[in-house]
């Protein structure tokens, strides 16, 4: 778990648990010195499931962790890596 923006980590991980078929497989490593970086893994067959037609999906899921970043006092990137 990240030092830095606890609460945020634990949001993305909730949301992108919910929607995958395979939330074993769900990997979130932190990384950045200013602006902390999420880089989320998932299984083969549910990548597309995060992202949504379009990016809907993974625009939302930014969304709401930049928005749990304020509790934590910090920005965050979240980026969904193949």
């Amino acid at each position: 778990m990240s030092a830095e923006a606890p609460t945020a980590e634990n949001v993305l991980g909730y949301l992108i648990r919910s929607i995958v078929e395979n939330p074993d497989e769900v990997r979130i490593e932190t990384s950045g010195d200013e602006r902390c970086t999420f880089s989320v893994t998932v299984a083969d067959g549910d990548m597309g499931r995060v992202i949504g037609k379009r990016g809907r999906v993974a625009n939302a899921i930014r969304t709401i962790v930049r928005a749990a970043a304020v509790r934590d006092e910090t920005e965050v990137d979240v980026d969904f890596v193949d």
